[in-house]
């Protein structure tokens, strides 16, 4: 990856749990061979489906919707079978009493968006008036009698002021598994076709970097949960468990959890209830 004309355009979600899978990559120094755009989910989303980047992180909803023109990357994503602890539905109530309630969605994943929407209508059978909004708790509470927050808010939410202001958190990985039976996958990796097809070997060299940097992350895990911890509001022990409780698999199971998804929700989401999920091939 040593050709500055080939070096790719790579997306960085700036979330706490995608740590483990750029750490290594820092550590290893192959960060270096990449050109590395930090932003939200939703952002890198865009850029990728909209040719700014070349490889990257996209959340499910907007990789379903643009299956045609991107190629995933088999074996890794983020995701959860059960509990994913920072995908979250905090409420001032039970969820069955949000029938007509105001819930305020956090801006930042389309994808833990349109779940919650999901849950709350077939599992829980509510309908509630939706709007949203920064993914600011104590903003989106004062308006709302429920909240829908992803990523390090959502953490923070579930660990710290959930508790400490005595309000009740529904964890949407936890509410899918108890519904479906299923894992969940909230984002995958995956590369731009003509951009593969260009660049093959460019491709699955990035493909073996994060890889490979998924691995060593989860075996050194206290060392990255020690090093998140310095700048974090979390201590080293709850992050540990945060990362091994993350699921950074993307196999048979979890391509069946997209298929369920997809049949669920494709048709009002904008992609087909049967969208075919191509994966990069080795």
């Amino acid at each position: 990856m040593d050709n500055p004309r080939t070096r790719p355009r790579v997306g960085h979600i700036q979330f706490l749990n995608c740590m483990p899978l750029y750490w290594g990559l820092a550590r290893t120094g192959t960060l270096l061979d990449f050109e590395l755009t930090k932003d939200t989910p939703e952002k890198l989303s865009e850029k990728l489906v909209h040719g700014d980047l070349d490889i990257g992180p996209i959340t499910l909803v907007e990789f379903l919707r643009h299956a045609d023109e991107l190629v995933a990357f088999p074996d890794i994503a983020v995701g959860c079978d059960g509990p994913v602890m920072s995908c979250v539905i905090v409420s001032k109530g039970p969820l069955d009493q949000l029938d007509g309630a105001r819930v305020a969605l956090g801006s930042t994943s389309r994808t833990s968006v349109r779940l919650a929407q999901l849950l709350l209508a077939e599992h829980i059978g509510v309908g509630p008036s939706y709007y949203t909004c920064p993914p600011d708790l104590a903003l989106m509470m004062q308006e709302a009698e429920a909240a829908v927050l992803i990523g390090d808010a959502a953490l923070r939410a579930n660990l710290i002021d959930g508790p400490k202001y005595g309000l009740q958190v529904h964890d949407l990985g936890a509410l899918w598994k108890e519904w479906t039976g299923l894992p969940f996958v909230f984002a995958v990796w995956a590369a731009r076709r003509e951009y593969a097809e260009r660049e093959p070997e460019v491709t699955r060299q990035v493909h073996e970097a994060f890889l490979a940097s998924r691995d060593l992350s989860l075996v050194e895990v206290d060392k990255v949960a020690e090093q998140a911890a310095r700048w974090e509001a979390f201590d080293e022990k709850v992050l540990e468990r945060y990362f091994t409780t993350l699921d950074f698999r993307f196999g048979q199971p979890q391509l069946a959890a997209v298929g369920e998804f997809a049949r669920r929700v494709g048709p009002t989401t904008g992609f087909p209830a049967d969208v075919r999920v191509e994966l990069l091939r080795p």
